[in-house]
């Protein structure tokens, strides 16, 4: 019986979960990325395959009828999914597998594995949120304002996730994550 699990990373936009992701990848072993798909526009620096599987929204619409996917969510009006074959191949390479998931999603992905190791990151605070949605200067004034209302509902949802970790510096969440996810492989490994 495998002992590798699922890790599901979520928070609101700006939370820094897609950074997190990032450094538990190139700093712990055997641990996979589960990559999503998603209907929105590509970003810069993105790389169809590596950060999103990118699709247009009629493609997106028939895999999900075609049950493709774990779950997926609407998410500040652009379609995202968790597509199966990833966390099947990610458990079948005998690895963990992580998921950088919207809170919908995460939600979602509760309900099909009770088991998954959920961690909720928190902004230190709205105004600090607000900044980082600024700075990474990838959305409009528009777009940072629905993401802001969005991000209000989305941390009352935070204590349906096992853990939940203040972002105030991004390598002591790091570590506080690294620490959560070592602390469950010894208590599986038992």
């Amino acid at each position: 019986m495998s002992n590798n699990f699922v890790i599901v990373i979520s928070s609101p936009s700006g939370g820094g979960k897609t950074t997190l992701c990032r450094m538990i990848l190139d700093n712990m072993e055997c641990i996979v990325y589960s990559v999503s798909a998603t209907t929105r526009p590509r970003r810069h620096n993105e790389k169809d395959g590596k950060n999103y599987e990118f699709m247009e929204e009629d493609e997106f619409k028939r895999n999900k009828e075609e049950g493709y996917f774990a779950e997926t969510a609407n998410v500040h009006g652009h379609m995202y999914g968790t597509p199966k074959k990833n966390i099947d191949n990610g458990m079948e390479s005998g690895c963990d597998v992580l998921m950088d998931l919207d809170v919908k999603g995460a939600l979602s992905i509760m309900e099909l594995y009770s088991d998954a190791v959920t961690v909720f990151v928190l902004p230190p605070s709205l105004e600090e949120l607000k900044k980082r949605l600024i700075e990474r200067n990838t959305d409009s004034m528009t777009v940072i304002e629905k993401r802001l209302n969005n991000a209000k509902e989305e941390m009352h949802h935070a204590h349906k996730f096992k853990y939940r970790v203040v972002n105030d510096n991004i390598d002591d969440a790091y570590r506080k994550i690294e620490e959560l996810i070592n602390k469950e492989r010894a208590r599986r490994n038992r």
